[in-house]
C-alpha cells in the first residue's frame, strides 16, 4: 500500500514538473503577422515535421482516407502537422476536382456527410463559359468550408495530349489558354469561400502508365507553350494557395525535386507566392524536393522526416531552404480557417449546390449531330437501349470521384419530365442485370473502384426484341457508356473504338426504327473522346452528355426537351483514327496502370540499357502540336473540330472591328441569333501569323466569350481583348519569349475550322 502511495505521487510529481517545462517551452503563438517570430522559436524536429503530413493511417484499399484524418475528417486525403505549444493547428486535404471527396458515413454517427457530385471537368469546360466554372467554384468551396476542409485538392489542368490519358475527364482541354481561363476561374470560386485550391499537376503529368517514375521528354518550347502555359495563366489570373507537383520526371528529374520548374519558373517568373506540395508519395529524395521548393510532402513518411534531418545536419540541405518552405506551410495555415477555431457547420446546402449541378451539366453538353429530331416533340413513349441508360455514370474514378447521395440516371431524368420508359425495353435491360448480378456490383472503397473500375457488360437485344420496341415506342435513345479514372489509361479496342455490340445495337435499332418511320438518338455517356466517324451517319441525333455529376440525368432531359439550348463546344478534337494524334505514336497503347504499391514503397528504377518506352520513359515527339494544332498543320480530316458544338437555333457574326491600342489587340463583334429558339453563342478568336520566318501553328486559339441568352432576332456586342504579349512564341536558342514582327491574322470563329469573320494587324 505504501508503495503504490509512493508510486502516485512520484508520478503526479513528475506531471507537475512536465506540464510546468511545457508551460515554459511555449512560445510565440501563430498569427498572420509573426511567421518569423514562430520559425525561430521552433526546434529542428518541429520544422521538420511541418514539412511532411501527418501520415499514413489507414489501410489501403479498404476504402477509408490515405491521409491520417479520421479525427478531423474522415475520408480527407491528408493532414499537417500540429505544433500545439506555438499555436499551430492542423489543416485538412481533400480531394476534389469534381466534388469534395470524404467519407459519408462515420463511426458512432448516424449522420451523412454527403458531397455533391458536379459534372467532371472536361463537361464543365465544354461550357467555355469562365461565369459559370466560377459559380462551380463557390459552391465546392463552401462544402469544403463548411465540412472543415481547409484546402481541396483541384482543379486538375494537364492538357489532353492524347485521348487515352484515364484521368482526361478531370482535366478541361487540348489547349492551354481554355485550360489556363477555365481553371483560374475555378480557383477564384473556391478561394471565395476563405478555403484554399491546389492547382495539379505541375507538370506534363499526361499519362497514368508508370506515372510516378515516367519521364516526359518535352521540348523547352512544347513545355512552355503547350504544358507550362496553362498554370502560367491560372497563376496570374488567380494566385492559388496551392500547386500540387506532379509524379513523373520532367527530361530526367522529377518535377517535385526540379528547383527550375518550382523555384526558377514558378516563383520567380510568374510571382506564385503559395505553396508548393507534392502528389501523394510523389518524389524520391525528400531533401532535394524541399531545396527545390517543394515545401510540403504528402502524406508523409517516416524516412522522409530522417532524410531531411540527416541532410539538414551533413550540410546537405542549408537551413536558409528549411526556413523558406516552413514559412510558406505556416503562411498556408496562417490564412486558413483553423485559426479562427471555426466550427464546421458539417451542413452545406446540398440542394441549391444540386440546382447548380444540374444547370451546369446542361451549359456544357455538345449537341454532335441533329437533323431536327430534337428537341423532342410529339413524343411520349421512349425505348432506352444500353446499359448506361438506366445506369449513369455521374463522373470518373480515383481523386474524382465524389460519395454524392444519389445519382439520377437517364431513365429517371426522362420520367421526372413527364416521358414513359417503354416497358419491353425496360424489361430487356432487367432481365440482362439480373443474369449479370456480379457485374453490376460496384466495387467498395475509392482504391478498389481504381483497380477495378465498374464497368458492366453491354447487352444486344433480338432482333424480334427490339421490332416489338419500334413497334410500340415514339422515339429510341441509345446510350454509349464509358468509365475511366486515376491509375488506369484507356486502350483503343472496346473503348476508343465501339465494341462490336455497341456497333450492332445502334445498327438494328436504327433499321427497326428506321423502318417505322421513327428516330434515334444517341446519348454518349462519356469520361473521354471516343471513335464517332465511322457510325455517326446512322442516327439521327448525338447529344455528348460526358458525365454531369449526380443530376446528370435530368440535365440530359432539360437538352432533349428543349427546356435548355445546347450551348456546349468541343474542348478537344475527335478524329478520325487514333492514329490521327501525333501523341499516338509516343503513348502507351496497351492500358497501362499505375502501380500503388511500387509508388508506395519508392518505386524501382531501371538502368537507362533496361528502360521501356512509353512505360519508362515517354518521348514528345511531336513538340507543340498538339490537338488542332496538329491536325491543322497536316491538314488532317477530323470527324467533328475543336470548338465544334450545334443549337437549336442559328447564329451570324456582323461588324468585326480589329484595333492595336497599348500593347492589347482590342476586338468588337456582334453576334445576332437568326433563328427561332433562344441560345447562348461561343465566339473563338484564332490568330494566324502571316508569312511567318519560323515554324509556328496554322492558328491558336487567343481568346473567346460566350454570350448571354439571345431571344430570336437579338444580337449584343462583344469586346474581347488580346494582349500583344500573348503573340509570342518561346525561342529556345535565346530562352526568351519573341514577338514576330509582321500581319497577323485574327479570326471570329465558331470552331477551330468555321471561320466568320476576319480582321488583322500588324505589328
Amino acid at each position: 500500500m505504501k508503495k503504490t502511495f509512493l508510486v502516485t505521487c512520484i508520478g503526479a510529481l513528475l506531471l507537475l514538473v512536465g506540464c510546468r517545462k511545457a508551460v515554459e517551452e511555449q512560445g510565440p503563438q501563430l498569427t498572420a503577422d509573426n511567421i518569423d517570430e514562430v520559425i525561430s522559436a521552433m526546434t529542428l524536429d518541429e520544422k521538420i515535421l511541418i514539412l511532411k503530413g501527418t501520415g499514413m493511417k489507414a489501410m489501403l484499399g479498404m476504402g477509408t482516407a490515405i491521409g491520417d484524418t479520421d479525427k478531423d475528417v474522415p475520408g480527407a486525403a491528408g493532414t499537417t502537422y500540429p505544433v500545439p505549444r506555438l499555436g499551430i493547428p492542423s489543416i485538412v486535404l481533400a480531394d476534389g476536382p469534381a466534388g469534395l471527396r470524404i467519407n459519408p458515413t462515420r463511426k458512432r454517427d448516424d449522420k451523412t456527410y454527403y458531397c455533391t457530385a458536379f459534372p467532371v471537368g472536361t463537361l464543365l469546360a465544354s461550357s467555355w463559359d469562365t461565369g459559370l466554372l466560377e459559380d462551380v467554384g463557390k459552391a465546392i468551396g463552401s462544402e469544403v468550408f463548411d465540412y472543415g476542409v481547409d484546402v481541396v485538392l483541384g482543379p486538375g489542368v494537364n492538357i489532353m495530349r492524347n485521348p487515352l490519358c484515364g484521368r482526361n475527364y478531370e482535366y478541361y482541354s487540348e489547349d492551354p489558354l481554355l485550360t489556363g481561363l477555365l481553371g483560374a476561374a475555378m480557383v477564384n470560386g473556391i478561394e471565395s469561400n476563405g478555403v484554399g485550391a491546389s492547382v495539379k499537376h505541375y507538370v506534363a503529368n499526361n499519362q497514368e502508365t508508370n506515372r510516378n517514375i515516367n519521364n516526359s521528354i518535352v521540348n523547352d518550347r512544347a513545355m512552355r507553350e503547350i504544358y507550362l502555359k496553362g498554370f502560367e495563366i491560372i497563376v496570374k489570373n488567380s494566385q492559388p494557395w496551392t500547386i500540387m507537383s506532379s509524379y513523373n520526371k520532367v527530361n530526367g528529374n522529377y518535377t517535385s525535386e526540379s528547383r527550375g520548374l518550382l523555384t526558377d519558373i514558378l516563383r520567380g517568373e510568374w510571382g506564385f507566392d503559395g505553396l508548393v506540395m507534392s502528389d501523394w508519395f510523389g518524389g524520391k529524395n525528400a531533401p532535394a524536393m524541399i531545396h527545390a521548393g517543394n515545401d510540403l510532402l504528402q502524406p508523409g513518411l517516416k524516412k522522409q522526416y530522417k532524410a531531411i534531418k540527416k541532410a539538414v545536419e551533413s550540410g546537405e540541405l542549408s537551413m536558409d531552404d528549411v526556413n523558406t518552405s516552413v514559412h510558406r506551410v505556416l503562411e498556408l495555415v496562417a490564412g486558413s480557417h483553423k485559426m479562427e477555431d471555426h466550427s464546421s457547420s458539417n451542413n452545406p446546402d446540398l440542394k441549391a449546390n444540386a440546382e447548380l449541378t444540374r444547370q451546369s451539366a446542361s451549359e456544357g453538353m455538345i449537341l454532335l449531330k441533329n437533323d431536327g429530331t430534337l428537341p423532342l416533340q410529339n413524343v411520349m413513349n421512349i425505348a432506352l437501349f444500353g446499359v448506361t441508360s438506366y445506369d449513369f455514370i455521374s463522373g470518373g474514378t480515383g481523386a474524382g470521384d465524389v460519395n454524392e447521395a444519389y445519382t439520377v440516371s437517364l431513365d429517371e431524368g426522362l420520367r421526372n419530365v413527364g416521358f414513359q420508359i417503354n416497358d419491353i425495353a425496360e424489361e430487356i435491360f432487367e432481365k440482362h442485370r439480373a443474369e449479370n448480378k456480379k457485374a453490376f456490383r460496384k466495387p467498395k472503397g475509392t482504391l478498389a473502384a481504381m483497380r477495378h473500375p465498374y464497368d458492366p457488360p453491354e447487352y444486344l437485344p433480338l432482333p424480334e426484341q427490339i421490332e416489338a420496341c419500334a413497334a410500340e415506342a415514339d422515339l429510341a435513345v441509345i446510350t454509349i457508356g464509358r468509365n475511366s479514372g486515376e491509375t488506369v489509361d484507356r486502350i483503343e479496342k472496346d473503348d476508343f473504338l465501339l465494341s462490336e455490340i455497341e456497333q450492332e445495337l445502334i445498327s438494328k435499332v436504327c433499321e427497326y426504327f428506321h423502318a417505322v418511320g421513327k428516330k434515334v438518338v444517341v446519348v454518349l455517356n462519356i469520361a473521354g473522346v471516343i471513335e464517332t466517324d465511322s457510325w455517326k451517319d446512322t442516327p439521327d441525333a448525338i447529344l455528348l452528355a460526358w458525365q454531369g455529376g449526380q443530376e446528370g440525368g435530368n440535365s440530359v432531359a432539360d437538352i432533349l426537351t428543349g427546356k435548355v439550348n445546347p450551348s456546349g463546344r468541343l474542348p478537344m478534337t475527335f478524329p478520325i483514327k487514333l492514329a490521327d494524334h501525333a501523341s499516338t505514336a509516343n503513348f502507351p497503347l496497351e492500358g497501362g496502370s499505375m502501380r500503388i504499391l511500387s509508388m508506395i514503397s519508392g518505386g524501382k528504377e531501371k538502368p537507362e540499357e533496361e528502360q521501356v518506352r512509353n512505360i519508362d520513359y515517354t518521348v514528345y515527339e511531336e513538340g507543340i502540336y498538339v490537338g488542332y494544332r496538329h491536325f491543322d498543320k497536316n491538314n488532317l480530316e477530323v470527324s467533328y473540330p475543336f470548338g465544334y458544338g450545334l443549337s437549336y437555333t442559328c447564329f451570324e457574326y456582323e461588324d468585326m472591328r480589329v484595333e492595336l491600342a497599348n500593347d492589347t489587340v482590342d476586338i468588337v463583334v456582334r453576334v445576332r441569333n437568326t433563328g427561332n429558339n433562344e441560345g447562348k453563342e461561343v465566339v473563338q478568336i484564332y490568330v494566324s501569323k502571316l508569312e511567318t520566318e519560323i515554324d509556328r501553328p496554322v492558328q491558336e486559339l487567343k481568346a473567346f466569350a460566350k454570350t448571354r441568352l439571345l431571344g430570336p432576332g437579338e444580337s449584343v456586342e462583344l469586346i474581347i481583348k488580346i494582349p500583344v504579349s500573348e503573340l509570342a512564341y518561346w525561342d529556345e536558342e535565346n530562352d526568351r519569349w519573341i514577338i514576330e514582327k509582321g500581319n497577323y491574322s485574327i479570326n471570329a470563329s465558331a470552331s477551330s475550322r468555321d471561320i466568320r469573320l476576319t480582321g488583322d494587324i500588324e505589328l
